[in-house]
């Protein structure tokens, strides 16, 4: 069977290059004889894996000394406590609520302290990221909170507010490696793998070094950055294979000329998309102009039955994982690293005879 063009927001579609080399590499590894899946964690082998991983990350995200990699378990949701557990010293956060993701990460560090939710876009379902009003910052919290890309929604920070001395915390999931951030601006960057990096599994944190080593009382030892930075993300076993992965596609994306140039071939494909839906009778974004994601492209016709309809035959004509989160409904067409641009224009084509049939 062809490959499809798969549209799903996580686990996602994976460069094509990068499944070949593993497939290539799936039964011995280089030289090891065998499958990265079955070598020791401990091994040179895999060391050299992991080491080489983390070099290629800092070189794409232009990452500082000063800033601690892990490659670490349990998905971004573990972060949700993880962050807490960790940064929490005073016992206070702010939050800006941009959807469900936010919206846990908040829940889940109430636990620990008081969250002061500077801002919320439930109003209007998310469809917008909202202004902030630097007065309403406590500049005595232990850090501020942003979902810097709403994978649901479809919403994305344009800029980043400016939180002084207060260390900025971002959930990057699907937005990690999709274009070029200041890592500096940032005290924290947490992310799954799964969206835009590797298969599920992985978790990748990038942590300031100021920030490790005060941990709340009873933090487990696996929630304590401490050990995973003095273990060099071996205090256990990883998840050896995702890690594997990861460098693959961190190699790829070097190939492709880095953050940078990558950043420019998904703002044209998020343009093919939207110059679409904003001049379609049929077919209508959800997001603010100004907020669109360039990762993940919500869309409705108004109409469930004609919803359900599109899906159905998109997924005939090879257009896969078109369905709108369980939460919202609707359509949403993730188109991550590894979406090349035939796929999105692929869709649009697609798009445009669905809507001279329907409407």
């Amino acid at each position: 069977m062809d490959r499809v063009y798969n549209f799903s927001a996580g686990p996602a579609a994976l460069p094509v290059k990068v499944l070949e080399k593993a497939q290539k590499q799936l039964v011995a590894y280089e030289s090891a004889g065998m499958s990265v899946m079955e070598m020791s964690h401990r091994s040179a082998a895999f060391e050299e894996i992991i080491a080489n991983a983390q070099e290629m990350l800092r070189r794409l995200m232009n990452i500082p000394p000063n800033y601690h990699v892990l490659f670490l378990q349990g998905g971004a949701s573990s972060q949700f406590s993880m962050v807490p557990m960790n940064l929490m010293r005073q016992g206070k956060a702010d939050f800006v609520i941009t959807g469900q993701w936010a919206k846990k990460a908040a829940e889940e560090a109430a636990r620990y302290g008081s969250v002061n939710k500077i801002a919320s876009s439930a109003d209007r379902t998310f469809a917008y990221i909202p202004e902030l009003d630097t007065d309403t910052f406590d500049r005595e919290a232990d850090y501020f909170h942003i979902t810097v890309n709403n994978t649901i929604f479809g919403t994305r920070f344009s800029s980043l507010p400016d939180t002084g001395n207060v260390p900025l915390v971002t959930d990057m999931s699907s937005s990690i490696l999709s274009e070029v951030y200041d890592v500096n601006r940032f005290g924290l960057i947490y992310a799954g793998a799964q969206k835009n990096i590797g298969p599920a599994g992985l978790t990748i944190v990038i942590i300031r070094d100021d920030l490790v080593g005060t941990t709340l009382p009873g933090t487990p030892t696996m929630f304590d950055y401490k050990v995973h930075v003095e273990n060099k993300s071996l205090y256990n076993t990883p998840p050896t294979f995702a890690v594997y992965i990861a460098m693959l596609v961190f190699e790829w994306l070097l190939e492709q000329g880095g953050v940078s140039a990558i950043q420019r071939l998904n703002e044209e494909k998020a343009a093919l998309l939207y110059d679409f839906l904003d001049a379609s009778k049929l077919f209508e974004g959800t997001v603010d102009r100004r907020d669109r994601s360039l990762m993940n492209v919500p869309f409705v016709t108004g109409k469930p039955d004609v919803d359900a309809k599109f899906i159905k035959e998109a997924k005939q004509a090879g257009l896969v994982n078109l369905g709108g989160h369980r939460s919202v409904g609707g359509m949403r067409a993730s188109i991550y690293n590894a979406m090349p641009r035939e796929g999105v224009e692929a869709l649009v084509v697609f798009m445009k005879k669905f809507e001279a049939d329907n409407i």
